[in-house]
């Protein structure tokens, strides 16, 4: 068995990383999600011996092999019987939600997603020409923890004859939900009544905490999976993003044709080396994810416990999945935007610009990282934060 070491600090700056090269060497970077663990050794041992071969001519569709484990994976996990011919390899996720989005027939149908969410979904409906209607997620406060629950009366009273694609993210990005069944039934059940297509945003599908369990929507009935197109890749599972592989996966023959059509028409495929990484993370990484999502819990307890102490007016979130945290200021009395104001009296780069979705006072904080990474961030925080109490 091989132990791994995610206390390990990695020097990334300057190594081209839009993660440690985006701000000044002082500030410590918690936005983007990537992790900063080293990738799993049998991916970093399988892409050497593709380098020792020497040669990167064109390569052709992906291994048996390839298709083989992900089939396995998808029926052992969720029971999902998938055949070949049902997956679409992508560079990344965010081309499968541009191609769905460009799938549409016309400028006048409309998109909609449930808000606050990561922000290609809404650029993907300002890049294809099409309205997007954003429905809040509903907040619910218990005392300084707060979780989100899908409002489906909201969500059917933003419905239109217009309305014709759902963007789904679950586990979602930023607040952590892993939808419970009994939520994507209803929400299926909508989008089935209405004729919406569904396009589900499934890549933090594995980094789920006991006792929750991730279901993929296109799962729940023949008559969901005709009408989902659903996105997964290696990258966050496995901390790959830079290899540049996802898939769609899409059962339904007639839609997955809609999709091939936009998506071969864009001229790009994926790579060798991301083919080599993806296959290797898939079939051999598992005891590297087992040994991560212990570690990621870890540091999410730490993380929520700490602000609890520390910052007693923040409601934050403890996310069911993802390595990412949702904090919310507004009621901290802080002077302007707090992703401003902690990046400049802090020196930490939290993901924020929430306010054009409608969640002014929020930031997303990234705990994928080694904990004394993490200690020093909120250490930050929570000192720029009594200082500016202290003054008010």
């Amino acid at each position: 068995m091989t132990t791994y070491n995610f206390d390990e600090m990695i020097e990334r700056r300057g190594s081209g990383s839009y993660k440690w090269d985006s701000y000044d060497p002082d500030v410590i970077p918690m936005f983007v999600a990537d992790m900063d663990f080293r990738s799993p050794e049998p991916v970093i041992q399988a892409l050497h011996e593709r380098v020792e071969l020497g040669v990167f001519g064109y390569d052709m569709l992906p291994p048996q092999e390839l298709f083989d484990v992900l089939i396995e994976r998808y029926q052992r996990l969720y029971g999902w019987q998938v055949e070949k011919e049902d997956f679409i390899f992508l560079p990344n996720l965010v081309n499968g939600l541009y191609v769905t989005a460009q799938m549409l027939s016309s400028t006048t149908d409309r998109m909609m997603v449930n808000s606050p969410v990561y922000w290609p979904f809404l650029s993907s409906a300002a890049k294809s020409d099409h309205p997007m209607d954003m429905v809040p997620l509903r907040q619910v406060n218990e005392g300084a923890i707060m979780r989100y629950e899908i409002d489906f009366d909201a969500l059917e009273a933003a419905i239109t004859p217009q309305t014709k694609l759902f963007l789904l993210c679950n586990p979602h990005n930023p607040v952590g939900r892993v939808f419970e069944k009994w939520e994507l039934e209803k929400l299926a059940e909508i989008c089935l009544r209405n004729d919406i297509l569904i396009c589900s945003d499934e890549i933090h599908c594995d980094l789920v905490y006991p006792p929750h369990q991730h279901t993929p929507i296109a799962t729940l009935s023949p008559e969901v999976e005709a009408q989902t197109i659903t996105l997964f890749a290696p990258s966050k599972t496995f901390n790959v993003p830079g290899l540049g592989l996802g898939f769609a996966l899409i059962p339904d023959e007639n839609l997955r044709e809609r999709f091939k059509q936009v998506y071969e028409g864009m001229g790009v495929h994926v790579g060798i080396l991301s083919i080599t990484g993806g296959l290797a993370a898939y079939r051999d990484g598992q005891e590297w994810l087992d040994q991560v999502q212990v570690y990621l819990k870890d540091n999410r307890d730490f993380a929520v416990d700490y602000i609890r102490e520390h910052m007693p007016d923040v409601h934050v979130t403890i996310p069911e999945g993802t390595y990412l945290l949702w904090l919310d200021f507004r009621d901290a009395g802080l002077p302007e935007e707090p992703y401003k104001f902690f990046l400049e009296h802090a020196q930490v780069a939290l993901s924020g610009n929430w306010e054009p979705q409608g969640f002014e006072g929020c930031v997303r904080l990234n705990f994928g990282c080694p904990r004394s990474q993490l200690e020093k961030a909120l250490q930050r925080l929570c000192e720029a934060y009594s200082n500016v109490r202290e003054s008010v």
